[in-house]
C-alpha cells in the first residue's frame, strides 16, 4: 500500500462517529475539509495507527430519506466515501441496540464490498451488551467493543484496522498478542486512572482524599451531606496518576427528599458509571448495612472494579477478629464480585492509605486484562473434562469454544450446542474457573453464551 490508506467512519447518527474520530486523530476536530465538493458535515483528518498514518474521514449519519432533501444528500455524499474508502468502520450504538437503519444500512456496506470492521460503541456499562451481541447478526463479521468517549478498547480497535489494511508488519496486527497490549497499556497510562470514593453520608470520603492529597482539599464535618458535586481532583502515586473523584453520600431512595440532594445522587451515580475504578467506603463500626450492599451492588452492575475501604479502624478493638468476620460477610453478600479487597484504613489519623492504593492498582490491572485465546480454550477443554456439561433434552451440551470479546470488565463469550440449556450453576463453575485460573479477583466478569460452531475458525 504505496499511499495513504482512506478510512472512513460510517453509521446512523448519534452513534458516537464524531466522538470516535476525535478519539483517533487525537484532538477535537473542527468542522472542516480541504476537498471540494463535500457537504459540511464531512471532516477530515490524519490518525497515526502504530507506525503508520492513515487519513481520517468523519461522515454524516446515515438516514433513510426522501430523495431532494439535505438527509438524502448527506447519506449519498457518506456513500460516496464508502466508495473510495480502503476500510469502514461501521458504528453502532450499543447501548441502543441493532435497528432497523443499522440492518438497512449493514446491508449498503456488504453491498459495497468493502473492508470494514463493526464498532459497537457505548459498552461501558451493563446496557451496551445486549446491543454488543445483537450486532453478531448483521453480518460484518466479529464487532469490536469500545467506548469512544472515554477510550476503552480502543487498542484493540487499533490493531483491527492494521490488520484489515494488511499492515501485517507491525506486531499489533495480532488480536491478544503482547504488541496489542501494550497499545493498550500506553493509551491507558498516558491518563489518570479514574477513581470514585463512594458509601454512605459521613463515612469518611472526603476526608480520605484530603489525607491521599496530604492538604485541606475538600470540606469536611460531622454532619452528613456536606459534599453536593462529584469534585475530581488529579493525584499521584508511585508514579501513577490517578484522577479521585469524591462524591455525595448515597442514601435510600425514600430519605431523599431535597432537590439538592436528589441531584447530588444523580452526580455519584454518573461517577460511578464513569469510573474506573470505585472505592466503596464503609464505617468499621457499622459495616455493610444495607445501603453498602446496594452500593456494592451497582458498581458490579456497571461492570466498575472494586475495592472496600473500611475506615475507622483505629477504633476497632480485637481487630483480626473483626477483619476476619467482614472478609467472610463480604465474601457471602456480595458473590457476584469474589476476591473483593477489603482494605482497613484510617482516614482521619492516615493509616493504611498505600494498601489501599495499592489495591486499587491491583483490580485496576486485573479489569484490564485480557486472557490469550489459546489459554482460555486450554482451560475450557480441562474444564469441560473434570465436570462434562449436563444434557438437555436427551441430548449432551457441548461447548465448543470460548474468547474474550473485550476488558474493562472482562468480558467473554462461548459457543455451545444449545446455550439456553445450560443450568445457571454450570455457568457458575465456568466463570469461577475463568476468575481462578486467570486471577481477576475483585472485578465482575461478564459471560455470554452464543449458539453455534467455532465462529473465528479459518482466521489467521
Amino acid at each position: 500500500m504505496t499511499s495513504r490508506p482512506n478510512i472512513v467512519i460510517i453509521g446512523r447518527p448519534n452513534v458516537g462517529k464524531s466522538t470516535l474520530f476525535n478519539r483517533l486523530i487525537g484532538r477535537r476536530a473542527a468542522l472542516v475539509s480541504d476537498m471540494p465538493g463535500l457537504t459540511r458535515d464531512r471532516r477530515e483528518g490524519t490518525a497515526r495507527l502504530g507506525a503508520y498514518e492513515v487519513n481520517l474521514v468523519d461522515t454524516a449519519g446515515l438516514e433513510e430519506a426522501a430523495p431532494g432533501t439535505i438527509a438524502a444528500r448527506m447519506t449519498r455524499q457518506t456513500e460516496q466515501a464508502l466508495k473510495s474508502a480502503d476500510l469502514a468502520l461501521f458504528v453502532i450504538d450499543a447501548r441502543e441496540g441493532i435497528t432497523p437503519a443499522d440492518a438497512a444500512f449493514a446491508r449498503v456496506v456488504r453491498a459495497a464490498g468493502r473492508p470494514c470492521i463493526l464498532v459497537a460503541n457505548k459498552c461501558e456499562g451493563r446496557k451496551g451488551l445486549d446491543g454488543f451481541y445483537e450486532s453478531f447478526e448483521l453480518g460484518l463479521g466479529e464487532p469490536v467493543a469500545i467506548s469512544a468517549e472515554h477510550g476503552e478498547g480502543i487498542g484493540e480497535l487499533v490493531s483491527e484496522m492494521l490488520r484489515a489494511l494488511g499492515l501485517e508488519d507491525w506486531a499489533p496486527a495480532k488480536k491478544g498478542s503482547r504488541a496489542e497490549e501494550q497499545i493498550e497499556a500506553e493509551d491507558a497510562d498516558a491518563r489518570p486512572i479514574r477513581v470514585a470514593i463512594v458509601g454512605r453520608p459521613n463515612s469518611g470520603k472526603s476526608t480520605l482524599v484530603n489525607a491521599l492529597l496530604g492538604e485541606e482539599r475538600l470540606l469536611t464535618g460531622p454532619e452528613p451531606g456536606l459534599t453536593r458535586d462529584a469534585i475530581a481532583t488529579d493525584f499521584e502515586w508511585r508514579g501513577r496518576k490517578l484522577s479521585l473523584i469524591d462524591t455525595a453520600g448515597l442514601r435510600r431512595k425514600a430519605r431523599i427528599t431535597e432537590l439538592a440532594e436528589k441531584l447530588a445522587t444523580s452526580d455519584t451515580m454518573r461517577a460511578i458509571r464513569y469510573a474506573e475504578v470505585v472505592i466503596l467506603m464503609i464505617d468499621a463500626e457499622r459495616p455493610l448495612e444495607h445501603q453498602d450492599l446496594t452500593i456494592g451492588d451497582l458498581v458490579a452492575e456497571e461492570g466498575r472494579a472494586l475495592v472496600i475501604a473500611v475506615n475507622k479502624w483505629d477504633l476497632i478493638e480485637n481487630k483480626q477478629a473483626v477483619l476476619r468476620d467482614l472478609r467472610e460477610s463480604v465474601a457471602e453478600k456480595l458473590a457476584q464480585v469474589p476476591g473483593v479487597p477489603v482494605v482497613p484504613i484510617s482516614a482521619l489519623a492516615e493509616r493504611g492509605l498505600d494498601r489501599l492504593l495499592a489495591a486499587v492498582l491491583q483490580v485496576y490491572e486485573a479489569w484490564n486484562r485480557r486472557v490469550p485465546t489459546p489459554d482460555l480454550n486450554r482451560w475450557l477443554r480441562e474444564a469441560v473434562e473434570q465436570h462434562a456439561p449436563p444434557a438437555s433434552k436427551g441430548r449432551r451440551i457441548k461447548i465448543r469454544y470460548i474468547a474474550q470479546v473485550s476488558t474493562r470488565p472482562p468480558t467473554f463469550v462461548a459457543f455451545a450446542s444449545q446455550p439456553k440449556g445450560l443450568p445457571k450453576a454450570y455457568v457458575r463453575y465456568l466463570v469461577n474457573g475463568i476468575r481462578e485460573t486467570f486471577d481477576l479477583p475483585g472485578v465482575p466478569i461478564r459471560f455470554m453464551l452464543r449458539k453455534g460452531e467455532n465462529p473465528y475458525a479459518g482466521r489467521r
